[in-house]
């Protein structure tokens, strides 16, 4: 993380796609740390990282358009295993939401969409499954060009097209 410069995107997991406004050296009792200054651009928050952690993290850059693909190719074709058992399948999700992984997400919006279509979400899962949305539809936005709307368009589609041949399986 080291080559970062100041205007680059990054993804911050569980928070969304940033910028790197600014990297400076501050003194911190009494040592010298680099400092990145991400802007996170949903809601324009400052997040202050020190270089050191920002791989330990999950701090990465935007996807690739063939991970994308891949990313899309999952949501219309693979198979998700749903846990019935809601404390493990919520700590599951959650593990995968912290990982920042574009496939991870997926696979989170993916299952959650899948149980939403045989049985009420939690409010909870409810808010996990739009955040999993929000920060697919960011990413995939900022690194294809295309607008939020077609790629919420795009998301919408994949997962429709999974669902209309195959129903989730539950385990417990």
């Amino acid at each position: 993380m080291n080559s970062l410069k100041v205007g680059d995107k990054v993804v911050y997991p569980n928070q969304g796609l940033g910028v790197v406004e600014d990297i400076r050296e501050q003194l911190y009792n009494g040592e010298r740390f680099k400092i990145f200054h991400l802007r996170i651009l949903c809601n324009n928050t400052l997040v202050l990282v020190p270089t050191a952690s920002a791989q330990e993290i999950g701090i990465r850059r935007p996807n690739s358009n063939a991970a994308i693909k891949e990313v899309f190719s999952f949501i219309r074709n693979g198979e998700v295993d749903i846990r019935t058992n809601w404390k493990g399948r919520y700590k599951e999700h959650l593990n995968l939401m912290k990982s920042g992984s574009l496939l991870d997400l997926a696979l989170v919006l993916k299952s959650l969409y899948c149980l939403s279509r045989v049985k009420p979400l939690s409010f909870r899962e409810k808010k996990m499954m739009e955040k999993a949305r929000e920060l697919i539809v960011s990413e995939v936005s900022e690194a294809t060009d295309l607008s939020a709307s077609r790629v919420e368009r795009k998301v919408h589609d994949s997962l429709t097209h999974y669902f209309r041949g195959i129903k989730a399986r539950l385990t417990s």
